[in-house]
Protein backbone atom coordinates (compact mmCIF):
# COMPACT_ATOMS: atom_id res chain seq x y z
CA UNK A 1 0.00 0.00 0.00
CA UNK A 2 1.07 3.64 -0.68
CA UNK A 3 0.14 6.56 1.26
CA UNK A 4 -0.88 9.56 -0.12
CA UNK A 5 -0.78 12.80 1.91
CA UNK A 6 -3.51 15.09 1.19
CA UNK A 7 -1.95 18.22 2.35
CA UNK A 8 0.40 20.85 1.03
CA UNK A 9 1.65 21.65 4.62
CA UNK A 10 5.36 21.46 5.15
CA UNK A 11 5.00 20.77 8.42
CA UNK A 12 2.82 17.59 8.23
CA UNK A 13 5.30 16.54 5.60
CA UNK A 14 8.11 16.95 8.18
CA UNK A 15 6.08 14.58 10.66
CA UNK A 16 5.50 12.07 7.98
CA UNK A 17 9.10 12.37 7.30
CA UNK A 18 9.91 10.14 10.94
CA UNK A 19 7.93 7.67 10.06
CA UNK A 20 10.78 6.52 7.24
CA UNK A 21 7.97 5.01 4.96
CA UNK A 22 7.55 6.60 1.52
CA UNK A 23 4.30 8.27 0.53
CA UNK A 24 3.49 10.76 -1.92
CA UNK A 25 1.61 14.28 -1.81
CA UNK A 26 -1.63 14.76 -3.91
CA UNK A 27 -3.17 18.04 -2.54
CA UNK A 28 -7.09 19.11 -2.60
CA UNK A 29 -8.25 21.34 -4.23
CA UNK A 30 -11.96 21.83 -1.86
CA UNK A 31 -12.75 25.49 -0.13
CA UNK A 32 -12.09 24.90 3.51
CA UNK A 33 -15.72 25.30 4.66
CA UNK A 34 -17.34 23.48 7.45
CA UNK A 35 -20.60 24.00 8.73
CA UNK A 36 -20.00 22.52 12.05
CA UNK A 37 -20.15 24.52 15.33
CA UNK A 38 -18.29 21.67 17.77
CA UNK A 39 -14.51 21.83 16.79
CA UNK A 40 -14.31 18.15 16.69
CA UNK A 41 -17.00 17.52 13.99
CA UNK A 42 -15.48 21.03 12.27
CA UNK A 43 -12.31 19.27 11.68
CA UNK A 44 -13.51 16.12 10.88
CA UNK A 45 -15.50 17.40 8.26
CA UNK A 46 -13.03 19.22 6.81
CA UNK A 47 -9.98 16.51 6.79
CA UNK A 48 -13.45 14.29 5.12
CA UNK A 49 -13.92 16.86 2.18
CA UNK A 50 -9.96 16.75 1.82
CA UNK A 51 -9.35 13.16 1.56
CA UNK A 52 -12.32 12.56 -0.77
CA UNK A 53 -11.25 15.32 -2.90
CA UNK A 54 -7.90 13.61 -3.08
CA UNK A 55 -9.25 10.52 -3.36
CA UNK A 56 -10.92 11.02 -7.06
CA UNK A 57 -7.37 12.28 -8.23
CA UNK A 58 -5.61 9.03 -7.60
CA UNK A 59 -6.27 5.83 -9.64
CA UNK A 60 -3.64 3.48 -7.82
CA UNK A 61 -6.25 1.03 -5.42
CA UNK A 62 -3.52 0.12 -3.52
CA UNK A 63 -3.45 4.08 -2.16
CA UNK A 64 -4.29 5.07 1.82
CA UNK A 65 -5.63 8.43 1.73
CA UNK A 66 -4.39 10.51 4.45
CA UNK A 67 -5.96 14.29 4.96
CA UNK A 68 -5.88 16.46 8.08
CA UNK A 69 -7.11 19.79 9.91
CA UNK A 70 -6.29 21.40 12.53
CA UNK A 71 -7.50 24.65 14.68
CA UNK A 72 -6.64 25.59 17.78
CA UNK A 73 -9.79 26.60 20.29
CA UNK A 74 -10.48 28.11 23.21
CA UNK A 75 -13.50 28.99 25.17
CA UNK A 76 -15.75 28.61 21.98
CA UNK A 77 -13.45 30.67 20.03
CA UNK A 78 -11.85 28.39 16.96
CA UNK A 79 -8.50 30.38 15.76
CA UNK A 80 -7.40 29.17 12.28
CA UNK A 81 -4.26 30.33 10.47
CA UNK A 82 -4.22 34.26 10.99
CA UNK A 83 -4.25 36.69 8.13
CA UNK A 84 -1.94 39.29 9.39
CA UNK A 85 0.68 39.70 12.08
CA UNK A 86 -1.86 41.78 14.01
CA UNK A 87 -4.17 39.13 14.07
CA UNK A 88 -1.41 37.35 15.16
CA UNK A 89 -0.71 39.39 18.03
CA UNK A 90 -4.18 39.64 19.06
CA UNK A 91 -4.08 35.83 19.47
CA UNK A 92 -1.50 35.32 21.49
CA UNK A 93 -2.13 38.13 23.92
CA UNK A 94 -5.91 36.00 24.13
CA UNK A 95 -4.10 32.85 24.39
CA UNK A 96 -1.25 33.82 26.74
CA UNK A 97 -1.45 32.45 30.51
CA UNK A 98 -4.54 30.33 29.52
CA UNK A 99 -5.26 26.37 28.52
CA UNK A 100 -6.15 26.04 24.73
CA UNK A 101 -7.05 23.09 22.54
CA UNK A 102 -5.12 21.96 19.69
CA UNK A 103 -7.51 19.63 17.20
CA UNK A 104 -6.91 17.60 14.53
CA UNK A 105 -9.37 15.90 12.28
CA UNK A 106 -7.99 13.25 10.29
CA UNK A 107 -9.14 10.85 7.99
CA UNK A 108 -7.92 7.66 6.24
CA UNK A 109 -9.62 6.66 2.83
CA UNK A 110 -8.31 2.91 2.17
CA UNK A 111 -8.95 2.43 -1.65
CA UNK A 112 -8.63 -1.00 -2.06
CA UNK A 113 -11.40 -1.89 0.46
CA UNK A 114 -13.50 1.35 -0.77
CA UNK A 115 -13.04 1.65 3.44
CA UNK A 116 -13.22 5.45 5.81
CA UNK A 117 -12.11 6.27 9.07
CA UNK A 118 -12.35 9.59 10.35
CA UNK A 119 -11.27 11.01 14.21
CA UNK A 120 -10.52 13.83 16.11
CA UNK A 121 -7.51 14.19 18.31
CA UNK A 122 -7.44 16.62 21.43
CA UNK A 123 -4.55 18.01 23.17
CA UNK A 124 -4.57 20.47 25.94
CA UNK A 125 -1.77 23.41 25.95
CA UNK A 126 -1.18 25.01 28.68
CA UNK A 127 1.14 28.37 28.15
CA UNK A 128 2.57 31.05 30.91
CA UNK A 129 1.70 34.63 30.68
CA UNK A 130 3.41 36.10 28.03
CA UNK A 131 4.42 39.82 27.97
CA UNK A 132 3.74 42.29 25.20
CA UNK A 133 7.60 42.84 25.04
CA UNK A 134 7.68 39.25 24.25
CA UNK A 135 4.79 38.95 21.69
CA UNK A 136 6.84 41.73 19.82
CA UNK A 137 9.92 39.92 19.76
CA UNK A 138 8.28 36.50 18.77
CA UNK A 139 6.83 37.93 15.71
CA UNK A 140 9.95 39.88 14.60
CA UNK A 141 11.78 36.15 14.77
CA UNK A 142 9.59 33.70 13.90
CA UNK A 143 8.70 32.27 10.84
CA UNK A 144 6.11 31.08 9.34
CA UNK A 145 3.72 32.91 11.65
CA UNK A 146 0.78 32.38 9.52
CA UNK A 147 0.06 28.69 11.22
CA UNK A 148 -2.95 27.88 13.42
CA UNK A 149 -3.63 30.56 15.38
CA UNK A 150 0.30 32.02 14.73
CA UNK A 151 2.23 29.89 16.51
CA UNK A 152 3.55 26.46 16.24
CA UNK A 153 5.22 24.75 19.31
CA UNK A 154 8.53 23.50 17.40
CA UNK A 155 9.78 26.88 17.28
CA UNK A 156 9.81 30.05 20.06
CA UNK A 157 6.75 29.44 21.51
CA UNK A 158 8.30 26.52 23.22
CA UNK A 159 9.24 29.11 25.99
CA UNK A 160 5.76 29.89 26.91
CA UNK A 161 4.78 26.27 26.98
CA UNK A 162 4.07 25.17 30.69
CA UNK A 163 2.91 21.89 29.52
CA UNK A 164 0.69 19.48 27.63
CA UNK A 165 -1.75 16.85 27.73
CA UNK A 166 -1.69 14.60 24.75
CA UNK A 167 -0.03 14.21 21.32
CA UNK A 168 2.36 17.24 21.16
CA UNK A 169 2.43 15.88 17.19
CA UNK A 170 -1.25 16.68 17.09
CA UNK A 171 -0.79 20.05 17.52
CA UNK A 172 1.53 20.34 15.36
CA UNK A 173 -1.09 18.80 12.75
CA UNK A 174 -0.77 15.40 12.32
CA UNK A 175 -1.39 12.72 15.15
CA UNK A 176 1.12 10.12 14.51
CA UNK A 177 0.10 7.71 17.34
CA UNK A 178 -3.90 8.04 16.14
CA UNK A 179 -2.94 7.90 12.68
CA UNK A 180 -1.13 4.59 13.08
CA UNK A 181 -3.53 3.23 15.15
CA UNK A 182 -6.36 4.12 12.77
CA UNK A 183 -4.53 2.78 10.40
CA UNK A 184 -4.15 -0.69 12.14
CA UNK A 185 -7.62 -1.01 12.52
CA UNK A 186 -7.89 -0.56 8.53
CA UNK A 187 -5.92 -3.70 8.64
CA UNK A 188 -2.05 -2.68 8.07
CA UNK A 189 0.87 -2.28 9.70
CA UNK A 190 4.33 -0.33 9.01
CA UNK A 191 5.40 -3.52 6.35
CA UNK A 192 2.65 -2.76 4.41
CA UNK A 193 3.16 0.43 4.30
CA UNK A 194 6.04 0.74 1.90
Amino acid sequence: MRIVLASSSITRREIMDKLKIKYDIVTSDVEEKSSKEDPREYVKELSKNKAESVAKKVSNKNSIIVAADSIIYKDGKKYEKPRSIDEVKKNLKELSGTKNQGITGVTIIDKSNDKIKTFACVTDVYFREISDDDIEWYVSHEENLLKKAGYSLEGIMSLFLERLDGDYYNVLGLPLGELYKGINELGYSLKDLD
